[in-house]
């Protein structure tokens, strides 16, 4: 599995009923249609997603988020940057985080705080263009640098989100 693996699930979950190719997903996520075939391959070997590289396995890749995410992709701390929200700075979480500002590096950014790559560079282009997958990548962010309070009311909203198809 690779970090970008995760987004482009979260992504096929937003997209919901609406058809879709891989040409489509590549463009939605700034991603080359070759990264989004290989990726769908490595999550089918997880049972990630079904042989048809249609349906999410939504319990699979949640349990992955709320307990193996935070080991296999941990999210290191840098400098002071503009950019945007993510983890306990995302607007749904602010009143449940404890005051610093965590931010996916990006010049045009509106909020200054400590640094957390995203899960691939181009992850900032396509959360711009997308408000479910923002939300969704920001607690899944929670799941990776959150504190017992944040984790918990993450853990809830992604279990919606993703188990019960409330995107929003």
């Amino acid at each position: 599995m690779r970090p970008q693996d995760i987004v482009i699930l979260l992504k096929i979950i937003t997209l919901g009923d609406r058809d879709w190719q891989l040409k489509d997903l590549a463009q939605m996520l700034y991603i080359s249609p070759s990264e989004i075939t290989e990726s769908l391959a490595r999550s089918i070997e997880a049972n990630l997603i079904d042989h048809n590289k249609k349906r999410v396995n939504r319990q699979n890749l949640l349990e992955f988020i709320l307990y193996g995410l935070r080991y296999v992709y941990p999210a290191s701390i840098g400098s002071m940057v503009k950019g945007i929200s993510t983890a306990h700075s995302h607007p749904f979480m602010k009143e449940f985080g404890n005051g610093s500002a965590y931010v996916w590096p990006d010049m045009s950014g509106k909020v200054r705080g400590e640094s957390i790559d995203p899960l691939y560079p181009n992850l900032i282009k396509a959360v711009k263009e997308d408000e479910k997958l923002y939300k969704l990548l920001a607690l899944t962010d929670v799941m990776r640098v959150g504190r017992a309070r944040e984790i918990s009311v993450a853990k809830d909203e992604l279990k919606k989100m993703i188990v019960n198809g409330s995107a929003d």
